[in-house]
């Protein structure tokens, strides 16, 4: 008859190893905007520009031993952009740009999510812009970091899409592609 303990050491082994995916599992369910950030990055005159949106709301439901079910959803004050200069943020609230007279902002809500491993999502939603809806696909990158969730990532939005930046801006000064970046920050629940 073989030993008892082994038996007993097998079973304590399956009994911690079934119950570590449950020590892992995080969610993230509050948005800390003060520490999160939204950029962007263009070509104008074929130099590179950058900005920010300094104001925006965020909510998420995010689990990551159930990625697929999340949610979140991104409301960006449209006359809180910083384009670098008081007279381009003028200039982007005007009809031909942002038009903030008529929508103050600019929505982006997740429609699904698709989990790619080691930490990375892809995130499908609609951007909702100057009252007009694209589908669009982020790469997201989670940074798990001590007690908070960094959410990373970039997509390029083509401003045409849109009608941004109609008349005499339709040209080739400000280029058609625009390089989003967030840093979306949420505490550990």
């Amino acid at each position: 008859m073989p030993p008892r303990f082994p038996r007993f050491a097998a079973l304590l082994a399956i009994l911690l190893v079934g119950t570590l995916p449950c020590a892992h599992a995080v969610e993230y369910t509050q948005v800390n905007t003060t520490a999160s950030k939204i950029s962007f990055t263009y070509n104008q005159f074929g130099s590179r520009a950058y900005g920010t949106f300094g104001k925006f709301d965020a909510t998420l439901d995010f689990d990551t031993q159930n990625p697929e079910a999340a949610h979140a959803k991104l409301t960006i004050d449209l006359a809180s952009i910083d384009a670098g200069a008081s007279d381009a943020n003028s200039e982007l609230q005007k009809p031909a740009w942002f038009n903030t007279a008529d929508y103050p902002v600019a929505t982006f809500e997740s429609t699904g999510v698709e989990a790619l491993g080691d930490h990375r999502y892809l995130i499908t939603g609609n951007l909702t812009l100057r009252g007009m809806t694209r589908e669009l696909q982020v790469k997201v990158l989670l940074k798990p970091e001590k007690a908070i969730g960094i959410f990373d990532g970039d997509i390029v939005v083509k401003r045409r899409d849109f009608n941004i930046g109609e008349g005499e801006w339709a040209d080739k000064v400000v280029s058609n592609d625009i390089s989003i970046r967030f840093r979306i920050v949420a505490p550990e629940q």
